[in-house]
């Protein structure tokens, strides 16, 4: 933000990651809100209104401060968006103690993460940004590989497999946002013969297990299996 102050502290705190970074500069009068306040009020309106509405001068004026005061804490949006990021995956907490098969620890995990994503339906948006991981993200990915360590494949598959896990949830979670926007009830289906075919077929009984579920067992052991480490 142009004018803006470029760093919430002085010296050489200049560049680096937020989560290496003091909380808040050391000039000027002592802040009146906290970080954990500052993020809390940015979820707040990221719930309520969307990414979009995040803005620093909005989350300011949620607290009823100057938006040049924020900058004493976070040297940007991205700074504040990975933090709320962060807080969010600490309500993943606690984590399967992983009794039990691996792939039913992962799946209650996942289970997990989906309602999270639709508790905060922003997340997805914010979570595929390029970021610095914080402590609660680290602990999620610490987490997901304790979970993981049954399965003889290598690391690199282990992480191909969680990130492709993720990309499912946040598919999901968007799906339910967006459930009931395609019909085709009144739909002339003449010149579609493939579609006419389909409708006119006798109802089959419904595959076994939930969708979500049957797409991750299907993705992990295709991801995992496969791989011999």
């Amino acid at each position: 933000m142009n004018g803006a102050p470029s760093s919430p502290a002085d010296g050489d705190s200049a560049g680096r990651s937020i989560w290496t970074r003091p909380q808040r500069g050391t000039r000027g009068p002592a802040p009146t809100h906290s970080r954990d306040e500052i993020v809390a009020a940015a979820v707040g309106l990221a719930d309520a209104d969307g990414l979009a509405a995040v803005s620093m001068r909005a989350v300011a004026g949620a607290l009823g401060m100057a938006a040049g005061s924020l900058y004493r804490h976070l040297s940007s949006r991205d700074d504040l968006l990975d933090l709320m990021v962060d807080r969010c995956a600490g309500e993943l907490r606690p984590y399967p103690a992983g009794d039990g098969h691996w792939q039913d620890q992962f799946l209650l995990l996942a289970r997990r993460q989906l309602a999270l994503y639709r508790h905060h339906p922003w997340l997805p948006d914010a979570t595929a940004r390029r970021a610095t991981p914080g402590p609660n993200t680290l602990a999620y990915f610490d987490a997901c590989l304790r979970l993981l360590q049954p399965v003889r494949a290598g690391v690199a598959a282990k992480f191909e497999a969680i990130a492709m896990v993720t990309g499912v949830v946040s598919l999901f979670a968007r799906s339910a946002a967006a459930a009931g926007t395609v019909t085709f009830d009144h739909v002339d289906l003449a010149d579609h013969p493939h579609l006419a075919a389909a409708f006119t077929e006798p109802p089959a009984a419904p595959p076994r297990g939930d969708l979500f579920e049957r797409t991750l067992r299907s993705l992990l052991t295709g991801l995992l299996a496969a791989d011999p480490g």
